[in-house]
């Protein structure tokens, strides 16, 4: 298919809400493109996940995977995820700050607090409902995308900038001293 522009950070489509995708049209050709381009996109830059927003189309579909060549710093092993109109909920309190980045803000990394535990219910590429639960980096990844979807980046949900880091900087001084 097609390798897509990703969307920088100060470009308004990144601080918009998406719209739902009619659950009519997930099967069309215009939706399934897209799918199969968002998932081009983001393995061609090497991403774990990439929202629609970020490639300039702001409807409610993201896509995560991270398999052990796509991941320098050895990541879970993810198989591809493609959600539409995804709905997350925590289900527990439990908070956990970790690194994380973003495509769409090239180059650097910061310490950001995501719930632990999610659920997630969404409709699939073949418009089917799923119902799934993640834990850990998957939660992350998923809560990461989805905030793209209600128009916020990664740097909105950090407590503080000071560990925010260049990811030269951050190879140097912070990757291996992760909490």
């Amino acid at each position: 298919m097609s390798i897509l522009k990703v969307a920088k950070l100060g470009h308004p489509v990144l601080r918009e809400m998406a719209k739902p995708v009619v659950v009519d049209q997930i099967l069309s050709s215009n939706i399934q493109r897209l799918i199969q381009d968002l998932v081009d996109t983001m393995r061609e830059y090497g991403g774990v996940g990439l929202a629609a927003p970020q490639v300039h189309e702001s409807l409610q579909i993201f896509t995560v995977e991270a398999l052990g060549s796509s991941r320098a710093d050895k990541a879970p092993e993810t198989p591809l995820l493609v959600l539409i109109n995804p709905v997350l909920t925590s289900v527990s309190d439990k908070v956990v700050e970790d690194w994380e980045g973003c495509l769409s803000i090239p180059d650097l990394r910061g310490l950001v607090p995501r719930h632990q535990d999610i659920s997630v219910q969404a409709y699939d590429p073949r418009g089917k409902i799923v119902n799934l639960t993640a834990s850990g980096f998957l939660a992350r990844v998923i809560q990461h995308e989805h905030d793209h979807l209600i128009g916020k980046v990664f740097l909105d949900r950090m407590r503080t900038f000071e560990s925010l880091a260049f990811l030269n900087e951050f190879n140097r001084y912070w990757q291996g001293n992760e909490e």
